[in-house]
C-alpha cells in the first residue's frame, strides 16, 4: 500500500530580549547555574508576574512577517504538568486566545514554491534544564534553573509538511525570519531554536489523517530530517505488518539513529488549562500595531528579488546571498562599491563564502571586509589583474591584512598586455606543441583553449588571456 506523509512543526524560538518574560532576570546563556533566578520566575508563593512588553512586540512583528492575524485581546493559561526542571508545577503559556493566527508562509524545494499554513503563534515561558548524569553510579540528575521564564514564541504549523527536505525548508523559513527582525539569536546549539514533529502517514485516497506520534525537542536540521525520515518508515513498517500506530511521545536518538517511546501522548485535558488569575488580558491597540508594522526591516522573499532586479543576478544567487541577513548586508556593501555587481555575488557566493564554511566563522568575523573585496574586484575589471591572479591576491589579503593594490604591487601580479611579450610566450608554445598544431590545421578548432592554457601558464597567468587568443589565432591560422 502507498502512503502520504503527513508533517506539521511546532517551533519554539528563544527571544532576544535582556530580561525573562514575568520578571527582570538575566536572559544571558552560559552564566553560572541557578545564579540568573529570583523568587518569580522559581514560583515562589505570593510573587506576581509582570508581562515583558518588549517580548509582546516581538511576537507581533513574527506575527507580521508569517501573515498571521493578531488578536487585539488574548490571554495567558495555566499548563499544569509535574517535570523537575518545572519549579512551579505549570508553565504560563497562551492557550484559547494566542497573540496571533491563521498565517503562512512560503517555502521553495527543488525549484518549486508551496505555502505552509500556520496555526497560531503564542507567548510563553520557558521551563528550566535537567543535566542527566554521564554514566557513573555516583552522579545525581541536577537542575539549573536559568532557562526558567526565559520568553519563547511557540509557532505550530498546520499539517501541510509532506517530506523531511520541506520540513527542513521550513525550519529554515521560520529561522531565517527570527534572524531578520532581530528577535531571536538564533544559534542552534544553544537551544535558542528548538523543534517538535507531529509525524504520521495515511493510505494514498483516504479521507482522513493517520494516528500522529510527537517527536520533542530537535535542535538541529539534521536531526529533524533524519529524525522524520525515520518515523515515516517506521510507521509504515507498523501499518505493513498489521499493526497499530500508538499516540505517543517518542525521543530522537541522535547516536541510534531512531526514534523510541518516551510517553504516552498527553491530551489537552491532561494539562487542566485554566486562565492565569495573576495576569491581566492582554491589549494590542492599533496605534501600537501600526507602530510595530512600520519599524519592520525588509524581509527575506523582498529582499531576494530587490537584489535579483537591482544587480542583475540569477535567482539562485541572490536566494543565497538572501539566506542569512549578515550575508545579504556584505554582498550589497560589495557590489555597491565595485563596478561589477555579478562579479561581486559569484566571489561572494564561492570565495568568501567558502572561507566562512572551512574555517566556521560568520561573516562578521570574516577579515576581508566588503571595501576591500570590491578594490580587489575592480582591479579585475580594470585588467590590472587576471581571475587567477586575483585568487592569489584574495589569499594574501586573508592572510595578511594588506590591499589587494599593495599586494598585486609586492608580487608583480600586474597583467601582461604587452603583445610582444604575449607573442614571445605564444612562439614557444606553438613549437612546444607541433602534434597539437596540426590537429587544430587540420580542423579542430576546439583546441585553441588548450593553447591558451598554455600561455596562461606559461605567464603565470599574467597574460592578457584576449590578447593571447587574437595571437594565437592569427599565428595558429597562418
Amino acid at each position: 500500500m502507498n502512503y502520504t506523509p503527513v508533517v506539521g512543526l511546532e517551533i519554539h524560538a528563544q527571544l532576544a530580549t535582556e530580561s525573562k518574560l514575568f520578571c527582570s532576570c538575566s536572559t544571558e546563556f552560559g552564566a553560572p547555574p541557578n545564579s540568573n533566578t529570583c523568587p518569580i520566575c522559581l514560583g515562589m508563593p505570593g510573587v506576581l508576574p509582570v508581562v515583558n512588553k518588549k517580548a509582546v512586540k516581538y511576537a507581533i512583528m513574527m506575527a507580521l512577517a508569517t501573515n498571521c492575524r493578531i488578536n487585539r485581546r488574548s490571554g495567558f493559561s495555566r499548563k499544569n504538568y509535574f517535570y523537575p526542571d518545572l519549579p512551579k508545577g505549570y508553565q504560563i503559556t497562551q492557550y484559547e486566545v494566542p497573540i496571533a493566527e491563521d498565517g503562512y508562509i512560503e517555502i521553495e524545494t527543488d525549484g518549486k514554491r508551496k505555502r505552509v499554513g500556520i496555526t497560531r503563534i503564542h507567548l510563553e515561558e520557558d521551563a528550566g534544564k535537567s543535566l542527566h548524569p554521564e554514566g557513573k553510579a555516583e552522579e545525581v540528575t541536577s537542575v539549573d534553573f536559568n532557562r526558567c521564564g526565559v520568553p519563547l514564541i511557540e509557532i505550530v504549523s498546520e499539517p501541510e509538511i509532506s517530506s523531511p527536505k520541506e520540513a527542513v525548508a521550513y525550519a529554515n523559513k521560520i529561522k531565517q525570519l527570527l534572524e531578520y527582525l532581530g528577535i531571536c539569536r538564533g544559534v542552534l546549539a544553544e537551544g535558542n531554536i528548538r523543534f517538535d514533529i507531529n509525524v504520521s502517514v495515511m493510505p494514498e485516497g483516504a479521507g482522513s489523517l493517520g494516528v500522529r506520534t510527537e517527536i520533542k525537542n530537535l535542535n538541529s536540521f539534521h536531526s529533524l530530517a533524519k529524525a522524520i525520515e525515520y518515523e515515516i518508515e517506521r510507521q509504515i513498517k507498523v501499518l505493513d505488518n498489521g499493526g497499530r500506530v500508538v499516540h505517543e511521545t517518542r525521543l530522537w536518538d541522535e547516536k541510534k539513529l531512531i526514534t523510541r517511546s518516551m510517553r504516552t501522548k498527553e491530551e489537552i485535558s491532561d494539562y487542566r488549562y485554566f486562565p492565569e488569575p495573576d495576569l491581566l488580558t492582554l491589549v494590542v491597540t492599533d496605534k501600537w500595531l501600526d507602530e510595530i508594522s512600520s519599524t519592520l526591516p525588509e524581509l527575506p522573499d523582498a529582499r531576494c528579488s530587490r537584489i535579483e532586479k537591482q544587480y542583475g543576478i540569477p535567482h539562485y544567487n541572490a536566494s543565497v546571498l538572501t539566506s542569512t541577513k549578515p550575508l545579504a548586508d556584505y554582498f550589497e556593501q560589495v557590489a555597491k562599491l565595485c563596478k561589477n555587481s555579478v562579479r561581486a555575488s559569484n566571489w561572494v557566493i564561492t570565495e568568501v563564502m567558502k572561507v566562512i564554511n572551512e574555517r566556521k566563522i560568520t561573516v562578521d568575523e570574516f577579515s576581508v571586509r566588503g571595501k576591500a573585496l570590491a578594490e580587489l574586484l575592480d582591479l579585475i575589471d580594470d585588467g590590472v589583474i587576471s581571475q587567477t591572479a586575483a585568487k592569489e591576491v584574495f589569499s594574501a589579503m586573508l592572510e595578511t591584512g594588506k590591499s589587494a593594490a599593495r599586494i598585486v604591487e609586492e608580487k608583480g601580479l600586474f597583467r601582461v598586455s604587452d603583445e610582444q611579450a604575449i607573442r614571445e610566450i605564444v612562439d614557444k608554445v606553438i613549437a612546444e606543441h607541433p602534434k597539437e598544431v596540426k590537429r587544430y590545421q587540420g580542423g579542430k578548432k576546439q583546441i585553441l583553449g588548450f593553447f591558451i592554457g598554455q600561455v596562461m601558464k606559461l605567464s603565470g597567468g599574467k597574460a592578457d588571456p584576449k590578447v593571447a587568443q587574437r595571437i594565437l589565432q592569427e599565428v595558429l591560422d597562418n
